[in-house]
């Protein structure tokens, strides 16, 4: 961890100043980063000026404070003597040696960089550490007396969850990434939904045990600790030049390649059933009364089983279509229990569970209606406090804000993705959807906000979805085959495009003199090329 030998001094100097020289330490402190192959080719991030506390930046933002104080304190910290501590353990028992206590403590003999700087643990699993309370004075064989008896019982937490600090910590650990992928791969696992985060704790989601499962159990050696760390190591000498990465990826490619061949070959019930297996204790826990876990709580003959959608995975009934049960991998109580709402106009309006979360429905399943009004709930929102009136919200979306001033009305909605607008303008091919942060934007926004966010949207398309192309000339019908056949404007030139063919135009054509009959000529005879075909390559006879 590389700091300027100026700034070092520096450091040393204010501490001396604002601490004592009691907190400067004999020598410069150096450390050295545990991970592998770091080229630490830059210096830290540090105060210019290590006399400038957080006090004496009154005109940063409140954040920006905090984030300068942890800066500087560190810095500080980091140069300073060690702190000095004595732990001290008390064993106190009766004369008869039926009862024996034991209490442990410490004390700060010498705060150290204590002083400037004490770091925060994620892993604080009690208000106040045993290992951190003072113990009073007392000698060796000095008499005890009893003044009160509490009675508690302390049952041991399970380990807590990862943060996203403990989890590159653990990845460090187990020689897995680099500094510089740790925050990447957090990131990605929490936009993957694999996992999500809660109170700054990593909880893994369905999608994330069927992933990791899965991974398991048909590429365990690809998913290991040790193959990963291995592999890790070996990108290091490449970047050292000390191994030929040819060499590396054919064989890494030669056995990974088999491995997705024999897997492609299986069927979807086959891995489901290898999956069902696996996450039998997660998905059919042991009933209280002893009762069968995978018997189907409606018809009560079919059988419970691991089932995969477009939207995910999700347990079912075998008796399909016959008998339609499904709830979340996560188990019915994964959320509030089914429930009766209220009542309008004589239909009931319930909280129920299904494949893809908890969601409110209008009225009854019934011959004439097979599917009722329904309304996923938001993420976010807790099944237990839902009532009448959100329900009623939910199910009466998409919410139309108004009219948008070039036509056509801005409507309010819940996606895949969360709350958004839409809105299709008269002669527009695709509406434009632009999203909202906050989910009571869906209810409350108002016709302003609403068309300066469309109209943002339509000007900056982004990835993924590109603002509707006009038309460079219309060319009419395709006079055999029909179909619009117009002459578009492309990102490596003007082309003609008949559904979904496309055909370049010759550099020698422009664009306005293209005519029906020219057109009609390129596209034919772009279809009658087709797409060329993938070479195979030639087997290789294998040699004795």
């Amino acid at each position: 961890i590389d700091m300027a030998p100026e700034a070092i001094a520096a450091a040393r100097a204010e501490i001396a100043t604002r601490y004592g020289a009691e907190y400067v330490p004999p020598a410069p402190r150096v450390y050295k980063n545990k991970a592998k192959n770091a080229q630490e080719a830059h210096e830290c991030i540090r105060p210019t000026d290590m006399s400038a506390d957080a006090g004496t930046l009154a005109k940063l933002e409140a954040d920006q404070r905090k984030l300068y104080d942890l800066i500087w304190k560190r810095t500080l910290a980091a140069q300073m003597e060690s702190a000095r501590l004595e732990r001290t353990s008390v064993e106190i028992g009766s004369q008869d040696g039926q009862v024996g206590l034991r209490a442990t403590g410490q004390v700060v003999l010498f705060d150290g960089f204590l002083k400037a700087y004490e770091e925060g643990r994620d892993d604080a699993l009690v208000e106040e550490d045993d290992d951190n309370r003072r113990l009073p004075q007392m000698s060796t064989g000095e008499a005890s007396k009893k003044q009160d008896v509490t009675p508690t019982q302390h049952v041991t937490p399970p380990p807590p969850r990862y943060t996203e600090a403990s989890l590159g910590k653990r990845m460090e650990e187990l020689g897995i990434g680099r500094p510089s992928t740790y925050a990447s791969v957090v990131t990605t696992i929490q936009e993957r939904e694999y996992v999500r985060k809660e109170k700054n704790r990593l909880y893994p989601e369905d999608k994330g045990r069927i992933v990791t499962i899965f991974l398991l159990n048909f590429f365990r050696k690809y998913v290991g600790y040790e193959f990963t760390a291995n592999l890790e190591e070996e990108l290091d000498e490449i970047s050292a030049g000390d191994l030929d990465y040819k060499a590396v990826l054919a064989r890494f490619w030669r056995d990974f390649s088999a491995a997705i061949a024999e897997t492609s070959e299986l069927r979807i019930s086959e891995v489901l059933d290898k999956l069902d297996d696996a996450l039998a204790p997660q998905l059919y826990p042991p009933k209280e009364d002893g009762s069968d876990p995978r018997a189907c709580p409606v018809c009560g003959t079919g059988k419970l089983h691991l089932k995969t959608s477009r939207t995910g995975g999700f347990v079912g009934c075998s008796n399909y279509p016959e008998c339609r049960y499904t709830r979340p991998i996560g188990g019915e109580d994964s959320g509030a229990e089914d429930r009766i709402l209220g009542e309008v106009d004589g239909e009931e309006i319930s909280l129920r569970t299904g494949r893809y979360g908890p969601y409110v429905q209008r009225g009854a399943v019934t011959e004439d209606t097979k599917k009722p009004p329904r309304a996923s709930l938001p993420k976010g929102w807790d099944p237990a406090a839902m009532d009448l009136e959100k329900a009623l919200r939910l199910l009466s979306l998409p919410r139309e804000v108004g009219t948008h001033p070039d036509g056509a009305p801005i409507k309010a909605n819940f996606g895949r993705f969360g709350p958004y607008l839409m809105h299709q303008a008269p002669g527009e091919a695709k509406p434009v959807y632009a999203n909202l942060k906050d989910p009571d934007d869906v209810f409350e926004i108002g016709m302003n906000r609403a068309v300066e966010l469309i109209d943002h949207k339509r000007a900056n398309p982004g990835r993924g979805r590109s603002a509707a192309a006009k038309p460079l000339k219309e060319l009419g019908e395709h006079p055999e085959k029909g179909g619009a056949i117009n002459v578009m404007d492309g990102r490596y030139g003007p082309y003609v495009k008949w559904e979904k063919v496309n055909a370049t135009l010759p550099k020698d054509m422009e664009p306005q003199s293209v005519t029906l009959e020219q057109a009609v000529a390129l596209v034919d005879e772009k279809a009658a090329k087709g797409k060329p075909k993938r070479k195979t390559a030639a087997k290789k006879t294998a040699k004795n």
